[in-house]
């Protein structure tokens, strides 16, 4: 028989063997069929219930919240926690002393002697909390802050590590926090996006969209990205009378509407309508809220909106956008400060002259955010609202070669806290005496998101999703709510 003929016939061995085949093929989608009923199904976990037609419908939290916001303020690049919020005398003792243990080589090349603090720390505030000179209008708020001293990460690369904060996971393809979040609690406001990702003047963080990114939920959930100087995409309305334009919506809403009734239970199509109907109210809506022309000259110059240095001009702008954009029930506002990973320029990577680059860098940063926690604070907000200063690791208490930077270390730094649900002007955890590993209640960044899932009302062991044969969650298989901060 010449197999490669199409007039081939089938022999016996060759019939029964396909059957066979098809029989298992067919078996098998049975049981991985009842495999993801029963994944669905899980007694453990709490899924939201979504409507297609309605995915941010406000949903209840598992248990009580005490935030109903989170405003997550990300320094990208790796802010030294020994030049800000950790304060080392011991370092200051052992200033030019050949580092004991430590390795000849660390992330980027050889190593050279301890360093004491480039910044003279002072007491702040009744609590007396010592932190640095660097950033002097946020030291005044030390009352209100809560640190977290003894986190520790997974990777020492730029992007592995902010994929590890947001994501909770090194690799790319997972949910941020911000997709969960909206996943499982909506919005309270449904005419703008539940999520916002505010980019840094200078660009986006390495890890770009992976920290807004929804990753395997519906893509519904994805942060939506703009800022005061760059509007949503698309926004502005395409019919320039606004009769016409009420018509024109007013129709299509009809005919969707009409369409639906046609193909019910076609989850995606009601997805696609009701994302297409959120783009129709943000442009009504967007708009007004980024005008910021209707703030008054007080509040701009306080915040720095009128700086010679535009970079903390437009940064500025940004917080006041992330106040409005909380003020209207924004779930989420995701807050950068530094772009791309490069040497120190565009972000916090301070490998060498860490005065020159951490001084410009806090230059940008310092005076707008305390202006916007403050607002926060004197507009009552920050009774709902957690705030979280992060950044994706910490540095080395020794300079590189060069004398003049300081390494990437995931062994110890500091993240703080702020607002609904934690304890002020408290701190918790260590690290040893020279800043280098956490040594006193050490946490990772699986406790430190499962702490903020916590405050949210949300559990971290319970709130999954199946996907790829696996439950899967914000903290894997791992994390612990760090209930020592907990007002």
């Amino acid at each position: 028989m010449n197999c490669s003929s199409p007039k081939q016939h089938i022999g016996r061995r060759s019939f029964l063997s396909n059957i066979a085949t098809s029989a298992g093929g067919l078996a098998l989608s049975q049981i991985l069929a009842r495999e993801v009923r029963a994944a669905s199904d899980k007694p453990g976990a709490i899924r939201p219930e979504i409507d297609p037609a309605r995915p941010f419908a406000l949903r209840q939290p598992h248990y009580p919240a005490k935030a109903e916001q989170v405003l997550i303020i990300f320094c990208a690049g790796a802010v030294s926690h020994l030049d800000t919020w950790d304060y080392k005398p011991e370092l200051a003792k052992h200033h030019g002393k050949v580092p004991p243990n430590a390795p000849k080589v660390t992330f980027q090349g050889p190593i050279g002697n301890l360093a004491q603090p480039f910044w003279e720390f002072k007491p702040r505030g009744k609590s007396g909390k010592m932190i640095s000179q660097l950033m002097p209008h946020l030291a005044e708020l030390a009352d209100d802050m809560c640190f977290i001293h003894s986190l520790t990460s997974k990777n020492s690369a730029h992007t592995q590590s902010e994929n590890f904060l947001s994501t909770g996971f090194t690799f790319e393809g997972y949910p941020s926090f911000g997709a969960w979040a909206t996943y499982a609690l909506g919005t309270m406001n449904e005419n703008i996006p539940a999520f916002v990702a505010i980019a840094d003047p200078r660009g986006r963080p390495q890890a770009g969209p992976n920290n807004w990114g929804s990753g395997f939920l519906p893509a519904a959930f994805q942060g939506t990205s703009f800022s005061a100087k760059e509007p949503p995409q698309n926004i502005k309305a395409l019919l320039a009378k606004e009769s016409a334009n009420r018509a024109a919506v007013d129709l299509l809403g009809e005919l969707n509407q009409t369409h639906l009734r046609r193909f019910v239970g076609d989850s995606d199509l009601a997805a696609r309508v009701s994302s297409y109907e959120l783009a129709g109210r943000m442009q009504a809506s967007i708009p007004d809220l980024m005008d910021l022309g209707k703030e008054n000259a007080k509040t701009l110059e306080a915040y720095g909106a009128t700086s010679t240095n535009t970079i903390k001009a437009e940064y500025a702008r940004n917080c006041i956008l992330a106040r409005r954009l909380l003020g209207q029930g924004v779930r989420v506002v995701q807050l950068f400060n530094g772009a791309y990973a490069s040497g120190g320029k565009l972000n916090w990577d301070s490998h060498a002259e860490i005065v020159n680059s951490h001084g410009a860098h806090a230059e940008i940063l310092d005076q707008p955010t305390a202006a916007l926690l403050r607002d926060l604070k004197e507009r009552g907000q920050l009774e709902k609202t957690l705030v979280v200063w992060c950044t994706e690791f910490g540095r080395m208490p020794f300079v590189q070669a060069n004398g003049t930077g300081r390494d990437h270390n995931i062994e110890g730094f500091t993240c703080w806290m702020m607002g609904a649900g934690v304890k002020p002007g408290f701190s918790y955890g260590s690290t040893d005496e020279l800043g280098w590993k956490a040594v006193d209640n050490v946490t990772s960044l699986y406790d430190f998101n499962a702490t903020i899932l916590h405050l949210l009302g949300l559990d971290h062991t319970r709130l999954s999703y199946y996907f790829n044969g696996s439950e899967r969650r914000l903290t894997d298989v791992h994390g612990h709510v760090i209930n020592e901060i907990l007002a």
